[in-house]
């Protein structure tokens, strides 16, 4: 009929006045070009919601794209410690002075814990070439501060006061993300330190900051360190797990590199600042499954 909107009816066949108006006033709702010019506009409001917080997203060199779940598989979270989860350099400058200030002695404690810890690694090297039989860190920490100590006029020390000074690397604290990052982690995967550490530092550093771990692993039960493969491996079978269902989580790429060389899975912790101003990775230097800003970063990605 003759002036008819289709699809409006009326009583007797034809269609009403009121109805024409209605139909005039406003698209119908099953117009589909007025649901798509609708949906358009919905995309673009949420487009705008959501741009101020991927405008503030670190770019992730080398992660593959940020996952909305955790890899297939993924069973468990492995840790480097020292650096990555704890802040060595500070926590070592202020044991040092709370243990010698008091018998006189005026140093550059930042000074003092960069030169303690350059002997990390050629002391470790000893054990991992065969020079020296396997000894527990703390054993290893003692013989590097012997090494330093005439450096900083400390040759006279008591032995006593350079065992306590030594209990330094048991008294550090956790960076302020590790606490919430944990807490959502920990209720998704299996957690445990795979450090270069001994059982007795673990524990006490676990303690101070109340961090739950589900095991502790790492040097002491491979009777290495890293980044020698025992380490790695011995850590996925004592959770009896493949490497590949264990992802190894530091701020190192080194770290990082050899575990992935050895099966495990690999997410890169960023610790702008660990060695003093300027230092540490912004973010990682290998290929890595996954690249967090912090561990509340890494939780989002890994769907905790």
């Amino acid at each position: 009929m003759a002036g008819e909107v289709p699809g409006l009816g009326s009583r007797n066949g034809r269609t009403s006045e009121d109805q024409m108006k209605r139909a005039r006033r406003s698209p119908r709702e099953d117009d589909p070009m007025a649901s798509l010019k609708r949906r358009a506009v919905l995309r673009g409001m949420a487009g705008l919601a959501t741009a101020p917080a991927l405008a503030g997203r670190a770019p992730r060199a080398f992660a593959q794209s940020a996952p909305s779940r955790p890899p297939d598989g993924l069973k468990a979270l492995v840790f480097d410690v020292f650096g990555t989860v704890v802040d060595w350099r500070s926590g070592v400058a202020r044991e040092a002075r709370a243990v010698l200030e008091p018998l006189g002695h005026s140093l550059d404690w930042l000074a003092f814990a960069d030169a303690w810890r350059a002997q990390y690694q050629p002391g470790m090297e000893e054990v991992r070439t065969g020079k020296i039989p396997f000894v527990k860190l703390d054993v290893i920490h003692r013989r590097m501060l012997d090494r330093i100590v005439a450096q900083f006029g400390l040759e006279k020390l008591d032995p006593q006061v350079l065992d306590e000074l030594n209990l330094a690397w048991h008294r550090l604290d956790a960076w302020k993300d590790v606490a919430p990052g944990f807490a959502r982690l920990r209720r998704r995967f299996l957690m445990a330190p795979c450090s270069n550490a001994n059982i007795a530092i673990m524990v006490d550093i676990a303690r101070r900051n109340d961090i739950r771990w589900d095991a502790i692993l790492g040097s002491e039960i491979a009777g290495d360190f890293k980044p020698k493969p025992r380490v790695y491996l011995a850590a996925a079978e004592a959770l009896g797990i493949r490497p590949g269902e264990c992802m190894m989580t530091a701020a190192h790429s080194n770290d990082l590199a050899a575990a992935a060389k050895y099966g495990l899975r690999t997410a890169h912790v960023a610790r702008p600042g660990e060695h003093g101003p300027g230092t540490g990775e912004t973010g990682p230097r290998v290929p890595v499954d996954v690249a967090a800003r912090n561990f509340e970063d890494l939780a989002d990605q890994l769907g905790a």
